[in-house]
């Protein structure tokens, strides 16, 4: 009986131990392993390596500031691989430099976390489009952290002055060239909303999918200016983005239309060129697109009071890293307005165009919007369609494409 009790207490002794090494190995609700007694947080970033490696930087800081661990983790992957990834507890806490086009998949989806009441301050901010890029349904649901559109290229060598209209550019386009991707919808959209064409109709910050404004009388009339340009034979119907930019960087057309990406190669070519807003079409403001690079913590964090902290503190000190590392344009009023952004005068052109930029769609019906928006526009330039034809089958297809969403 002794030696069983023995036995016993051996087994029972082996058990205890085996449960406190496996006890000791998993993670702790805070996100720790049993050895440390900091907590955790972790950022994903879909910006560019350059920008992320400053970002983990700024990140440090706060953490030895605060005692805790920070990760700084630079994402590829699509918005769908990141909700799977968020719903089995593997994503981050933060997730800082986002499209702002996603975030209405990611709410739908449940791992946004909504802003807390305050923590946007408006009034800092550039313009209300930057506002609206966040919000879905009156809610916000991340934060602007920066933004892009496009605006005019035009070389100095072969024109004196940017021209003040489109009508101006195309009279000297014709001897001195201009070029961008036409069938690219992101950059030919401002065309199309120049006279009153949009995507969703925006009512007070909510977009409305079932009011589509891609074939009203105003974006008709946007179709057949783009018609125009390659009936003018300015730009060839199948130009694409890197026939455009390399014309314009040997300096065979005098104008082209892209964004803050393109300002190196540019300048590494050694160029001889500045940016403007984009010229007025038909006496109007032309809104071309706006992106927003967005910030939001995570619905699935287990940390998300530090996570609002640590994210505060990020969108508070990186605004230099963004402009400087990823060629972004700023959002807060407090870096545009100073000196050392004004002296970046391509940067400051970007600006001034953002201001009259409409932010795409933020909605889940976004992901209907770009196959038919470039499609038909191919098919324009194809001739096989006319710029009614066009705007009709693009809004058409829209639909379609949001009927088989639901």
């Amino acid at each position: 009986m002794a030696k069983k009790r023995k036995i016993m207490a051996s087994i029972m002794a082996t058990m205890l131990f085996t449960v406190c090494l496996v006890g000791c190995g998993e993670k702790s609700p805070s996100g720790n392993n049993g050895t440390d007694d900091k907590k955790q947080l972790t950022v994903w970033s879909h910006l560019t390596q350059p920008e992320v490696d400053e970002i983990n930087k700024v990140a440090q800081i706060w953490a030895e500031k605060n005692n805790i661990k920070v990760k700084v983790v630079k994402d590829d992957s699509e918005m769908q691989q990141y909700i799977q990834a968020a719903n089995s507890s593997k994503g981050p806490d933060v997730y800082f430099g986002l499209a702002h086009d996603n975030l209405g998949t990611g709410q739908k989806a449940g791992i946004l976390e909504e802003v807390p009441e305050g923590f946007i301050d408006e009034s800092k901010y550039a313009s209300k489009q930057l506002i609206d890029a966040v919000t879905l349904q009156g809610k916000k649901y991340a934060v602007p952290i920066a933004q892009e559109t496009v605006a005019m290229f035009y070389n100095k060598d072969l024109v004196n002055e940017m021209p003040k209209t489109m009508e101006e550019l195309i009279k000297i386009a014709k001897d001195k060239g201009f070029k961008y991707d036409v069938n690219d919808f992101y950059k030919s959209y401002g065309f199309i909303a120049a006279n009153g064409g949009y995507v969703y109709k925006n009512n007070n910050g909510t977009l409305d999918s079932t009011d589509i404004g891609l074939n009203n009388e105003g974006a008709v009339k946007g179709y057949e200016f783009i018609e125009s340009l390659v009936k003018d034979k300015l730009i060839a119907p199948d130009i694409n983005n890197d026939l455009a930019k390399g014309e314009f960087i040997a300096g065979k057309a005098a104008f082209y239309i892209s964004g803050p990406w393109d300002v190196s190669a540019a300048q590494e070519a050694r160029l001889n060129f500045d940016v403007s807003p984009m010229p007025t079409l038909n006496e109007n403001k032309i809104p071309t697109f706006m992106g927003v690079q967005a910030a939001f913590v995570s619905a699935k964090s287990e940390n998300k009071e530090l996570a609002w902290d640590l994210l505060k503190y990020l969108v508070e000190n990186t605004g230099d890293v963004l402009v400087e590392k990823g060629n972004r344009i700023p959002v807060l009023n407090q870096i545009l307005s100073s000196e050392k952004f004004k002296e970046n005068k391509y940067m400051a052109a970007f600006s001034e165009q953002a201001k009259y930029a409409h932010p795409m769609p933020n909605i889940p019906e976004v992901q209907a919007m770009w196959t038919p928006g470039a499609e038909n526009i191919k098919l324009l330039l194809a001739g096989q369609l006319s710029p009614k034809e066009a705007a009709d089958k693009t809004v058409e297809q829209i639909k379609e494409g949001i009927a088989q969403q639901k």
